[in-house]
């Protein structure tokens, strides 16, 4: 149990940043539906749908290599974290000039104003640095620095969202005349209406090149050294897992991508394709909620499955945390799905926005599964069997695209929120059944299904049972969120009075 807690107080400590500060992080999620129309969202839904193959590309794997190669006995860690950034600062220079290079071409191509071109010079210098700020992150977490790191990533959080709520929130009502008018001529000074989601763009490269100075301890520590004979075997461990992170990016960003080109024409009549991408895009950003969890939990878990890995009792360590991981985010998906108009009030300003909602459940339920597949792969991370994983992960892809490409004509968006749902649920099941054969790990099946079956079967509940009453209503889908948590008590007391 005490390892348990080692690795709960780790995901805290990491959450910090990954959840109580990307919780900050929604504030501009009604800012932005606010500002914008729905066709305006998908646009910028629909360019960072391509960035986020790109900050795959950027890193090939070489995060993650680096944590396994670093824990090896006798492993020069200093010597590996020179190694990594000096390979990843070279290829994102590269990538990055190119990109620049060609943006008028791209721009061209894609009838973008000039306007638009500088956003794709903006683009390619945030991937850049993305890249290239990620091996100082991972020093500070090998080194279980959480402190710093997660005060590090909240001061960015914190800088993006108070930039973007002083131009796209008081910049703009001081604008259009809504409070503190004699402002107005100072305001337009810093503030052009025209220039529209550029301030997205803009205050991302802006936020992220701040990050520079404030990893400037971790920064001034390296020594610029490619040697190939300590660089090979990492690129040979990593790049199965780029390959794994473009297929990861088909599943989580494809559905975007094809739903503005694969919508059939008149199935939304009152909105453009555009629109729905806005609408499906801002109904995404609620199930969120649960990725924000995964992530704070895999920043945590992959340094320590790692340093666990020659314990005798890893294996029902790994088991123990997944039922607990899998009970926690089962409850988030009940209790965000039972109340999911009030986030929709909350968080989408627009009404437009709101008639996706019903996506909600089963995008949450799909990332529930993403999270179970996050912790079904340490076996083939333990095993250097990496392969499997990009194997499952082409699988994944396979599946979202035939799904979202046989669906979304039938059921619009709610389609590629299927596609998204049978996605991360084939990678979990595949994963389990080979992790079975190669790393056998003692998971308790029989629960974790009881406990999500559960959870699906009270949501199921909440939506059958239409209740017009507003207080009933709340009341009534409180009452479920508490039995779910009164039958895990039931049925797990003996086991948390022992932590």
């Amino acid at each position: 149990m005490s390892i348990a807690k080692k690795l709960v107080g780790q995901t805290a400590a990491y959450g910090l940043s990954s959840i109580v500060g990307r919780m900050l992080n929604y504030l501009l999620v009604p800012v932005y539906t606010d500002a914008f129309l729905p066709p305006e969202f998908g646009v910028m839904s629909y360019l960072y749908a391509f960035v986020g193959f790109f900050n795959v590309l950027y890193t090939y794997g070489m995060e993650t290599a680096f944590f396994r190669f670093a824990n090896k006995p006798g492993a020069d860690q200093h010597k590996l974290y020179n190694q990594v950034l000096s390979i990843i600062l070279s290829t994102s220079v590269l990538l990055s000039g190119i990109i620049m290079l060609l943006s008028g071409h791209i721009a061209d191509y894609k009838d973008y104003t000039a306007q638009e071109q500088n956003y794709i010079i903006w683009l390619a210098a945030i991937l850049a640095i993305d890249a290239i700020v990620a091996i100082p992150f991972a020093w500070l977490r090998l080194q279980n620095k959480a402190v710093k790191f997660a005060s590090i990533k909240m001061a960015n959080i914190v800088i993006t969202v108070l930039a973007n709520l002083f131009f796209l929130w008081f910049c703009r009502e001081i604008y259009n005349g809504t409070f503190l008018q004699g402002l107005r001529p100072f305001v337009t000074i810093v503030y052009n209406p025209d220039f529209g989601i550029g301030y997205i763009f803009l205050i991302n490269l802006v936020a992220n090149a701040l990050l520079i100075p404030m990893l400037w301890k971790e920064l001034r520590i390296f020594r610029f050294e490619l040697n190939p004979d300590v660089l090979r075997p990492m690129l040979v461990y990593a790049y199965p897992l780029m390959l794994m992170g473009m297929a990861g990016m088909v599943n989580e960003m494809i559905d975007r991508i094809l739903l503005e080109d694969w919508l059939p024409e008149g199935l939304y009549p009152e909105h453009s394709n555009k629109a729905i991408v806005g609408i499906y895009s801002a109904c995404y950003k609620l199930s969120i909620f649960m990725t924000l969890v995964i992530q704070a939990f895999r920043y945590a878990a992959e340094p320590f499955f790692f340093s666990q890995a020659e314990d005798k009792n890893s294996p029902q360590t790994f088991a123990l945390i997944m039922k607990w991981f899998v009970i926690a985010c089962a409850f988030i998906f009940l209790f965000i799905s039972v109340f999911r108009d009030d986030f929709g009030y909350i968080f989408l300003r627009k009404p437009e926005y709101r008639e996706g909602l019903m996506v909600v459940p089963v995008l949450l339920l799909a990332n529930l599964f993403l999270g179970v597949y996050y912790n079904l792969s340490v076996w083939f991370k333990l095993t250097d069997k990496t392969k499997y994983g990009t194997y499952i992960s082409f699988g994944g892809a396979f599946v979202t695209i035939a799904g979202n490409l046989l669906l979304i004509p039938v059921l619009g968006y709610m389609g590629s929120a299927i596609a998204t749902l049978v996605c991360y649920f084939s990678m979990a099941l595949a994963s389990y059944l080979l992790g079975n054969k190669h790393y056998p790990i003692p998971y308790p099946v029989k629960t974790i299904a009881g406990y999500i079956l559960l959870a699906a079967v009270l949501v199921w509940v909440t939506i059958v049972i239409d209740i017009e009453n507003w207080w009933v209503r709340h009341a009534f889908n409180l009452a479920v969120c508490l039995a779910f948590a009164a039958i895990v008590w039931l049925f797990e007391r003996k086991r948390l009075l022992k932590l």
